[in-house]
């Protein structure tokens, strides 16, 4: 009796495995690298080669690619695929995390306050940036604890401008201290009292 070969789901579909999407990530062809990147996610088994190719990844969209696979992904190895390119030189490719790390406010959250403790005050300035979509009370609290301390004025500045968004009236103690300790910096004074205002004035509405 001959052998019958059993159809792959390649064969019978005409759609790739899973294995076979993450060959394509390091194909050398640029489009097969992107369809790779954007069948892989929410394959959590993916996030560990989709990290691979995004430290080798040179061209713009493919990258764009593989950092959407990974929000779509999701967990916390996704997120911590994510991080350390908040320490890029490129600046596109740190904004594309940022954006990608806000639409995942829940599990970003446990590794929050290591970053805003980081000892690069860029870091910590990006950092506050990922408060914007969590709840006003997180945002606020996180953000409270952070000015009371901080003594990088641009650090202060940045966790400012998302209160003056988001912040809850919890805020307005600490934003009255920063403006005290803060006072002999120009900008600081005037970005706390916009900040008191608004948040004031929301309290009131």
């Amino acid at each position: 009796m001959p052998l019958i070969k059993r159809d792959t789901p390649t064969s019978q579909t005409g759609e790739r495995s899973t294995s076979e999407h993450l060959a394509d990530l390091r194909s050398p062809d640029t489009d097969t690298r992107w369809r790779a990147a954007r069948a892989l996610g929410e394959n959590k088994d993916a996030v560990a080669p989709l990290a691979a190719a995004l430290e080798l990844e040179l061209v713009p969209r493919v990258r764009e690619a593989i950092v959407t696979a990974l929000v779509r992904i999701g967990d916390r190895a996704s997120v911590t695929a994510l991080l350390p390119y908040l320490r890029s030189q490129d600046a596109s490719l740190r904004t594309a995390t940022i954006d990608a790390l806000q639409v995942l406010p829940d599990v970003v959250h446990p590794f929050l306050q290591a970053l805003l403790e980081d000892e690069d005050s860029d870091v910590r300035i990006l950092a506050t940036e990922l408060t914007r979509n969590m709840s006003p009370a997180v945002a606020t609290e996180v953000l409270s604890r952070l000015i009371e301390k901080e003594d990088h004025p641009n650090v202060c500045a940045a966790a400012i401008e998302v209160l003056t968004e988001v912040g809850t009236p919890a805020a307005l103690p600490a934003l009255r201290e920063c403006a005290l300790r803060f006072a002999n910096t120009p900008f600081l004074p005037f970005a706390i009292a916009t900040a008191i205002a608004r948040i004031s004035a929301t309290k009131v509405n």
